[in-house]
């Protein structure tokens, strides 16, 4: 690969959940990242595609376009794969796996196309084709144009590395930080979530407060191509951390959720910026210091439970935060908008809409509380 080329790059993101992460690839000095259906879109060299893997809180893939040509049928397509320069960016030693689709084009039979490449790849450049490879190339047909990108994630980047214990329904990492940010989450303030399952929510924004990079106990797919800088991507890696001046805490009624939120807050590695105590919605209280964040994920709908018993459940959080909590903010994560209403907040419009796990959900939001 050429490491002074800028490169096109996709980075994925949960439908709904576009803006604030192209709200954080700004942040994080990503250049004009762009939002469109499923994801942003920046621009780089090589070590913006790394960076973006290791830094990036919301994006759930990295991918980068390595480039493309025009073909209207299969002998075409044969024959500029076969010239297409793969060794730049492949290895012959590791095995590749091979995706296609195609939209609006002469060459309609994907697994056809798909065929091709994987030959032109194992008869050029040598390299195995294998359907659990960790290298995932993906072929893009549109109006007869050919366009080649990478994974350079490898696992979703949502598996954090250091997250075993996970509870019902978990919010994964990656939306997670997504909707701390949609709730203005500043990475200083104290951030509570009354129903904390396995942490995600307090987890995320400890490390997020503590300068620590989500993809730092993990390995990457890009490590497994041809041109990779180990010494680059190992000096990108040494970041520098700190001490929250906030607590970030997390309470649920099961035992063996505080405890699944403890191990995996100790393996992040923020155990020492994180409370987590076993009590039930009626007990929550704000901890000492500046008002923050309530942001919480209760059961909803098809996930657990009757609506009558949801509906009082939502009651009681509801009276309890408008009692205890004044000064905080609130973020809740629910499918339907009659168990937002049941807790009688101040809510804002609801965020759009978000697939998580298979149910339409949304966030609302309140504004301080008084």
């Amino acid at each position: 690969m050429d490491k002074t080329q800028n490169y096109d790059i996709f980075l994925i993101a949960p439908p709904g959940l576009e803006q604030p992460l192209a709200e954080e690839a700004a942040a994080c000095g990503f250049a004009e990242p762009r939002v469109v259906p499923g994801g942003v879109e920046t621009r780089g060299p090589w070590s913006e595609v790394m960076r973006a893997n290791l830094v990036l809180r919301g994006a759930g893939r990295v991918l980068v376009r390595i480039g493309g040509f025009p073909a209207v049928h299969l002998a075409q397509l044969d024959k500029r794969a076969r010239k297409f320069a793969w060794g730049d960016f492949l290895r012959p030693d590791v095995p590749i796996r091979v995706e296609a689709v195609s939209r609006k084009s002469k060459i309609y039979h994907a697994g056809a196309a798909k065929q091709r490449i994987e030959r032109a790849i194992t008869e050029e450049l040598g390299a195995p084709i294998a359907d659990e490879a960790d290298i995932r190339l993906m072929l893009r047909i549109e109006r007869d144009f050919c366009t080649f990108s990478i994974d350079t994630s490898g696992e979703a980047l949502h598996k954090r590395g250091h997250k075993e214990a996970v509870g019902k329904a978990p919010m994964r990492e990656t939306m997670a930080s997504l909707f701390l940010r949609q709730c203005g989450f500043d990475g200083i303030e104290p951030v509570l979530d009354p129903m904390c399952g396995s942490g995600s929510f307090v987890i995320e924004a400890a490390e997020w407060a503590a300068g620590l990079s989500p993809g730092r106990s993990r390995s990457f797919a890009f490590e497994q191509l041809a041109g990779f800088d180990a010494a680059q991507w190992q000096a990108m890696r040494v970041g520098e951390s700190g001490k929250p001046e906030s607590r970030y805490c997390g309470s649920d009624r099961n035992a063996g959720a505080i405890e699944a939120s403890g191990a995996n807050a100790a393996r992040a590695g923020v155990a020492e910026f994180c409370d987590f105590h076993q009590r039930p919605v009626s007990d929550i209280r704000p901890p000492e210091g500046r008002p923050g964040l309530v942001i919480v994920n209760p059961p909803y709908g098809a996930r657990i439970g009757d609506q009558a018993r949801l509906r009082s459940l939502y009651g009681s959080l509801g009276k309890v935060l408008m009692e205890r909590f004044s000064g905080w903010r609130v973020g809740l994560i629910t499918s339907e908008m009659s168990l937002a209403r049941s807790t009688r907040l101040p809510f804002k419009a609801p965020g759009p809409v978000v697939d998580h796990g298979g149910i339409k959900v949304r966030l609302y939001q309140t504004p301080a509380l008084r």
